[in-house]
């Protein structure tokens, strides 16, 4: 029987994709699906001119793989990887490797890594982003989980990874669940990158008036220059493709967003940390209030009373307004985000290289960009970096757009254009710069109220005070 270099389980799209990826570096793959017949469709489809095997049990599927062996499991997140792991255990014997690839809890990874380690198993958590061209093409991989396991996919893994400037984009990011945290916290980014898009987009069209095929050639300009990233580049793509009826297709799609729920993941991570994430957390709740569609159409009804008017102003100046904003709010969002990676890596112990991490998210991802180049230096040069506000180039970024950023959310206040996203990162921007917050009137309340204490300015720190307010 011929033997297989590594195996997968889980022939949605994505799994599928990844497995035609394996294959076309030169590794021999086998797959299975708990649906005997999708195994059998792939075969006979996709994979028809492939040299990738088939099986139909879990018993034949281990039988056909190299030892040690690699079996990477691409199915839904949380109980089914559980189960799927039960099913496999079994049959697999000390030193063998199990790589989930879905989008997991890090925190069901950090388990997963202890347990099957006791058993001799050696457990990899690989978060993977690049949607189903990426899994085909070269996707963005972020492994972490069991250090004595990197070893044995390390090849495979860079081999069918995106290659940028010569090299992959999946490097070790640490152990137990690192790897899908990093994986966590690209996605609260991505949600973060996506509203800002479609709040730059809901200025353009509703406050500008745009025509779509205006905002193709907006959009595919700011991909030429400082915004130029795979999202941005869709973006300009989409308003290109009309129905059938040559109506703008994305004006017939319904404005209630889903999600799978990494976004709100990272949001809960960064309130247990204390991190303000602010950005991203307003890109999750955007995306639930989106939801609320039955009840915004009532409240429309109910408070139509819009100030807004036509545009009689620059429009040129206010679309680079808008792009200023945009580009300014996307930098408070990285920062953010690399705020919580770092608080993470710290609490957790993982080590984390942020280097690496924005040199990985450069090519086959989601966020891919070239405004990740000037991450990956600023977080290269010594000394160890605190955030990316204190880079230069973001520096001079962020005063270069401060006009126009608030420019943009002026007009969007007088247009009546929620933009939940562009007003956190300034809001961010204006609080984290400022030397002194209204806070000691916050901590005077608490102290009045529950005894909590304060701090005093002209006293050394971490020395506390209580005052009987109602004496004084």
């Amino acid at each position: 029987m011929s033997q297989a270099d590594i195996g997968l389980i889980g022939l949605a799209v994505m799994g599928q994709n990844l497995a035609l990826n394996i294959d076309e570096k030169g590794y021999k793959v086998v797959v299975y699906n708990r649906t005997p017949s999708k195994v059998d469709q792939f075969l006979a489809g996709n994979a028809k001119s492939s040299r990738i095997l088939a099986s139909h049990s879990i018993e034949e599927f281990v039988q056909q793989l190299k030892t040690p062996r690699r079996i990477i499991m691409m199915v839904k997140a949380g109980e089914a990887v559980d189960q799927l792991i039960m099913q496999l255990l079994p049959h697999l014997e000390e030193g063998d490797v199990l790589i989930d690839g879905g989008n997991a809890l890090y925190t069901d990874s950090n388990r997963r890594t202890r347990q099957l380690s006791e058993q001799g198993i050696l457990f990899i958590g690989t978060g993977i982003s690049g949607g189903e061209e990426g899994a085909r093409h070269g996707p963005s991989m972020m492994p972490g989980g069991n250090v004595l396991a990197w070893s044995k996919v390390e090849t495979i893994f860079q081999s069918i990874a995106a290659q940028v400037e010569g090299e992959p984009c999946c490097q070790w990011m640490g152990r137990d669940g690192a790897g899908h945290y990093v994986k966590m916290v690209h996605n609260g980014i991505e949600y973060g990158d996506m509203l800002l898009i479609t709040e730059a987009y809901h200025l353009l069209k509703q406050g500008l008036q745009c025509s779509n095929q205006e905002l193709a050639e907006i959009f595919q300009q700011w991909n030429q220059g400082v915004l130029q990233s795979y999202l941005i580049e869709i973006t300009a793509d989409i308003f290109t493709v009309m129905d059938e009826d040559g109506q703008p297709l994305v004006e017939k799609i319904l404005d209630k967003a889903g999600q799978k729920g990494t976004g709100r993941w990272t949001a809960i991570n960064a309130l247990e940390q204390g991190i303000p994430l602010s950005l991203i957390t307003e890109a999750v709740f955007a995306r639930q209030l989106s939801a609320l569609y039955q009840d915004r159409q009532i409240m429309a009804g109910i408070f139509n009373t819009t100030t807004a008017s036509e545009f009689t102003g620059d429009k040129t100046a206010m679309i680079q307004a808008i792009h200023d904003a945009l580009y300014a709010s996307k930098i408070i969002s990285y920062t953010q985000g690399f705020l919580l990676l770092q608080s993470a890596s710290e609490q957790y112990q993982w080590d984390l290289d942020y280097a690496t991490i924005a040199k990985i998210w450069r090519g086959g991802c989601i966020i891919r960009s070239q405004f990740l180049d000037q991450i990956y230096q600023g977080f290269e040069q010594p000394p160890k970096l605190a955030n990316l506000l204190r880079v230069d180039y973001f520096q001079q970024a962020i005063k270069q757009s401060e006009a126009g950023w608030r420019n943009a959310c002026c007009f969007g206040i007088e247009q009546g254009i929620p933009l939940a996203g562009f007003h956190a990162a300034l809001s961010f921007f204006d609080a984290y710069r400022c030397q002194r917050l209204p806070a000691n009137l916050l901590q005077a309340q608490r102290d009045y109220f529950g005894a909590h204490t304060y701090e005093r300015i002209d006293k050394p720190s971490g020395e506390f005070f209580h005052t009987d307010w109602m004496t004084k």
